[in-house]
């Protein structure tokens, strides 16, 4: 479907575990002595990594806080955690601009599924893959991002699980991984049928899901593949979904925020 999205910018990166440490360290020191279930609503699902099936004990425990992989995305974080995040964001980087005297900035947030894969065609509007295509390779046979070529390889790209954030090379736009290493959330809940009753201008869909609504009203979608799936879930326009109060060891983010101004349409200036 063809739609047109007005101008946002975007994360260059998913948010790493640097980023979210952060995050944990300011609602320790705001909440943990006087509502510490808020601080721990902010740590993320370390156990995520843990698997019947698959021995990955190590990242269990060293995966989030060990300095050598504080530039991989931060993964275990359910879809209300992100949100979280970004008002947290937000918060911190608008009280540092009222203490410069500066105005205020957009809400960070995260992109609608429509931004989402605006940003990782990066105006190449009728390739598979972020870099083109039609492949996952280059000419010299090099994998491209971080997937799973095969049933039982996941060493051939170069990584058998994340890789840090700003590897591979970037599309267009200059946004890295927007194929493979990790799957993001976006702010759309997910329908199959979205396409027969979206709007063709900014579209998104938002439900509000309650507690005791069915699970299918639970789910958000997520975009881009991730270090465990094959090649046909990398490709920007593949839709997958995941229940908002899960966490998994292979989904995490990036954060959107609305351009307000007059751009040049069509210009990856007006929004990255």
């Amino acid at each position: 479907n063809r739609f047109t999205v007005s101008s946002f910018y975007m994360d260059r990166t998913e948010v790493t575990n640097f980023h979210w440490l952060e995050y944990v360290y300011w609602m320790k020191r705001v909440y943990n002595k006087t509502y510490p279930h808020i601080y721990k609503k902010a740590l993320p699902d370390t156990l995520c990594w843990r698997d019947p099936l698959s021995y990955r004990e190590k990242f269990v425990e060293y995966y989030f806080r060990y300095p050598a992989y504080r530039d991989y995305p931060v993964v275990g974080v359910t879809w209300g955690q992100a949100v979280a995040f970004n008002a947290w964001r937000t918060q911190i980087m608008n009280e540092w601009r009222q203490k410069e005297d500066q105005t205020y900035i957009q809400k960070f947030r995260l992109p609608s599924e429509a931004e989402w894969e605006y940003a990782a065609r990066g105006g190449r509007n009728l390739a598979p893959y972020p870099w083109g295509g039609p492949y996952m390779r280059n000419a010299q046979g090099c994998p491209l991002a971080n997937f799973k070529p095969m049933r039982g390889d996941y060493v051939e790209d170069g990584a058998i699980r994340t890789v840090s954030t700003d590897s591979y090379s970037p599309n267009d736009y200059g946004l890295f991984n927007m194929a493979g290493n990790v799957a993001e959330w976006t702010s759309t809940a997910f329908d199959e049928t979205v396409y027969d009753f979206s709007h063709d201008l900014s579209p998104e869909y938002s439900y509000h899901a309650r507690v005791d609504d069915p699970p299918t009203l639970h789910r958000k979608v997520i975009r881009g593949g991730s270090w465990k799936d094959i090649g046909y879930y990398c490709q920007t326009g593949t839709r997958s979904f995941e229940y908002r109060d899960t966490s998994k060891a292979y989904v995490g983010f990036r954060s959107a925020m609305t351009y307000m101004g007059r751009g040049k349409s069509g210009s990856p200036e007006d929004w990255n």
